[in-house]
């Protein structure tokens, strides 16, 4: 009967369908499949599934302790050989057990009973017509003077050695894992392994130093290196890897982020005298839990269901701040609790009020759970009355504060409004003391959540609301997970920015919600000089699956990235009437380059300005003018090229939907550095205008769509070079015709 299917198929000029292959992993631990539940370990083949298509079995048949030899008098390289079929492949890893030279039942010398049981492999894999692929095995963790170790002696040789005489592929997982390794260094390679302190899991109460196996984060890392060596030596398994969402890109290829893990120990701030009467003010009981638990080796310092008043919190290593569900964090809005520190604001070095989260320096922190932490913003933020109703402003006077002189805007406090009247208000400079900056206080709003300087940070489940300034900030962090979190702001919360990310490197941002007075989600790093100074760009940054109702930006880069922005991925998500959708800005004096940012399938509605902005004349201005207000286009001209002068290049931006918006694209560069390598591919935007590329070369649009209503031309160039169109139209519904053009 197949054959019959196969031969209609030929007659017809059809082939079939190549078959996903099958795939058997055979090796030690290191490879190995390992228990899920309460156990740390795992082996690379475990995660190695992960990077292939759909249809790809992997059948890992790696054991514990296993050597060539005890693989093969065990027989399970029987059981295997049985079980292959012809195009299907064997990868084959050992050595970590063949040099236990006590041990007869797994001693093989490299040159003896080694190379004779790898060749046998070889023969005989290719005896059922499957593919064999040998790999080098991978490093141990062990330095000496900061410097990684070979540990394996003669063995990765004999692979090599092996490879090269049979002519088979080879992998050198023991030379990619050591580069990998040696680069982490001696403490951050730390995180790849096993090992692990006492109290986290039920099977390891002691804890367990292991420089050998693997946990999630490591194996994943090996298993892309495998997968990447596949890749880079197109050996014929590659067309079977699994491709990101990215043109271009893998899966394998996308960053990695390690997540913490805390000790089972508990400790309930009921335990510390906590009351959640709405009305104790429960700062030290809270602090008291985290500063106990994490002298103890860190924990889980639960908030349990209630309303419960604080000042501001600190958080402290390997502790899990965790709000049970229906438990209320609430910040006080006496100013008197937050007192002046030294910290960072929109980029430059300030004096700001003490934050109501943060942490400094730390290792392994958590905010986790389903409960609320509210910011109590309002007390701190000024307001402008376009942004309210009558009714609305009306009530807001009822609460006192001050009004600036035209009566356009409320200020909460005389203090806050005196913070109007200075130039650059905050701003440290010399030898500023916090007492330099009394007089406007309250001016000197906190972001809600500050982390800064620290590694391996996870904030999952709860809601940040309600808060003085930015939500949510990291900097100069590395490690940060964000996963199913609600930022939440009034729509009118001046610098109410969901997430700013500032000079981090690798983050993942999952299934989280922005609904804000600012940008919902912004990538910075640092402002003009103080940002080029630092030179810590944020990089290795995935976003995905998340949705924006409203903000400024959907999803945004600048203005502050001095310290420039590269390697980030944006995808799955959904901007529902966001101010600007895509937005890039950056301005004059800040220098820095953003480049390699990659963007696709991304869904936008109701947009009142551009669908996709980039704009090198950023005004610090809100991107949609309110009622009234007259702007001005910037004034062009061409100036020198100095360090201070920004740089935007290398953006792919695909598989993207918009209903409705001001404009489609709006490209501006400056004279002196044009916007460029800009590809936009698979797009449908439906707008009032359509598109322009002002200062911008390198322009590609291919599969785009543009619907119009403004009558105007689809496409405005200035100073505009190699604006290519591929398989491109629009149609401006305005005429009567409404024919669809190409572009």
């Amino acid at each position: 009967m197949k054959f019959l299917q196969l031969l209609l198929l030929s007659l017809i000029g059809l082939a079939p369908a190549e078959q996903p292959p099958a795939v058997y992993l055979i090796g030690d631990s290191t490879m190995a499949d390992k228990p899920t539940e309460e156990n740390p370990e795992r082996g690379w083949g475990q995660l190695f599934p992960k990077f292939f298509q759909s249809g790809v079995t992997i059948h890992n048949h790696a054991v514990n302790g296993r050597s060539t030899k005890s693989f093969i008098n065990e027989h399970r390289w029987d059981t295997v050989v049985s079980r292959l079929k012809s195009g299907d492949w064997v990868l084959i890893q050992f050595g970590h057990n063949d040099s236990k030279i006590k041990d007869s039942t797994r001693y093989a010398a490299p040159r003896g009973d080694y190379k004779t049981n790898l060749e046998r492999f070889v023969t005989e894999a290719r005896a059922k017509g499957a593919n064999p692929i040998l790999i080098t095995p991978v490093a141990r963790r062990k330095f000496t003077s900061g410097k990684l170790e070979d540990t394996h002696g003669d063995y990765p040789a004999v692979v090599r050695e092996v490879a090269k005489a049979m002519n088979v592929p080879m992998i050198d997982l023991q030379q990619s894992s050591s580069a990998a390794l040696s680069e982490a260094g001696e403490h951050g390679s730390v995180k790849w392994f096993k090992t692990t302190p006492a109290g986290h899991y039920k099977t390891l109460p002691n804890g367990v130093t292991d420089d050998t196996h693997f946990n999630t984060y490591g194996a994943t890392r090996m298993a892309a290196l495998v997968a990447d060596a596949i890749n880079q030596q197109n050996i014929p398994l590659e067309n079977w890897l699994q491709k990101s969402d990215f043109t271009g890109k893998y899966a394998y290829e996308l960053p990695v982020v390690y997540e913490p893990h805390f000790r089972r120990d508990t400790f309930s701030i009921l335990q510390y005298g906590a009351k959640a009467d709405g009305i104790t003010l429960n700062s030290k009981s809270i602090n008291d839990a985290i500063n106990d638990c994490s002298s103890k080796g860190g924990g889980v310092v639960l908030v349990p269901n209630g309303l419960w008043l604080t000042g501001p919190v600190v958080l402290k290593s390997n502790v899990n701040l965790h709000l049970a569900a229906n438990a209320v964090l609430q910040f006080t809005t006496d100013f008197d609790q937050y007192p002046l520190v030294k910290t960072t604001y929109e980029g430059l070095v300030a004096m700001r009020c003490q934050p109501p989260i943060s942490a400094l320096d730390q290792e392994n922190i958590a905010v986790t759970g389903k409960g609320i932490l509210d910011g109590g913003g309002d007390a701190w933020r000024a307001v402008k009355k376009g942004k309210m109703t009558d009714s609305q402003w009306k009530d807001l006077l009822k609460k006192g504060g001050v009004l600036n002189k035209d009566s356009t805007t409320w200020y909460p406090t005389q203090k806050h409004f005196a913070g109007t009247m200075v130039k650059d208000p905050g701003v440290i400079s010399g030898d500023s003391k916090a007492g330099d900056f009394e007089a406007y206080k309250d001016f000197l709003r906190p972001n809600m959540v500050s982390i800064t300087n620290c590694k391996n940070v996870l904030l999952e489940g709860v809601t940040f609301q309600n808060s003085p300034a930015w939500c949510i900030h990291p900097l100069l962090c590395e490690n940060i997970s964000l996963r199913d979190v609600y930022a939440k702001n009034p729509w009118y919360a001046q610098n109410g920015d969901g997430l700013d990310l500032e000079s981090c490197n690798y983050a993942q941002i999952l299934d989280c919600t922005f609904d804000v007075g600012d940008d919902g989600i912004c990538i910075k790093s640092g402002r003009d000089e103080q940002g080029r100074k630092r030179g810590k760009p944020t990089a290795n940054v995935i976003v995905d699956n998340c949705t924006v109702y409203h903000a400024h930006g959907g999803f945004v880069i600048g203005s502050e990235m001095s310290g420039g922005a590269n390697n980030i991925y944006v995808s799955n998500s959904t901007f529902m009437g966001t101010d600007i959708g895509l937005r890039f800005k950056t301005t004059r004096g800040r220098g820095g380059v953003v480049e390699n940012i990659y963007v696709s399938n991304i869904n936008m509605r109701e947009i009142p300005g551009e669908a996709i902005l980039f704009d090198m004349y950023y005004a610090a201005k809100d991107p949609i003018p309110l009622a009234g207000e007259n702007r001005s286009g910037p004034k062009i001209e061409h100036i020198a090229v100095t360090e201070a002068t920004p740089i935007f290049r290398n953006f792919f931006i695909e598989n993207l939907v918009c209903h409705g918006a001001k404009s489609a694209v709006f490209i501006r560069g400056l004279p002196e550095m044009p916007i460029s390598n800009i590809n936009m591919t698979n797009m449908t935007i439906k707008a009032k205008e359509g598109i322009s590329c002002l200062e911008a070369k390198g322009i590609h649009f291919k599969d785009v769509y543009v619907v119009t209503s403004s009558g105007k031309e689809p496409v405005i160039k200035r100073n505009a070079s190699d604006i290519t169109f591929s398989d491109s139209k629009y149609k401006d519904t305005k005429q009567k015709s409404s024919v669809e053009h190409a572009l």
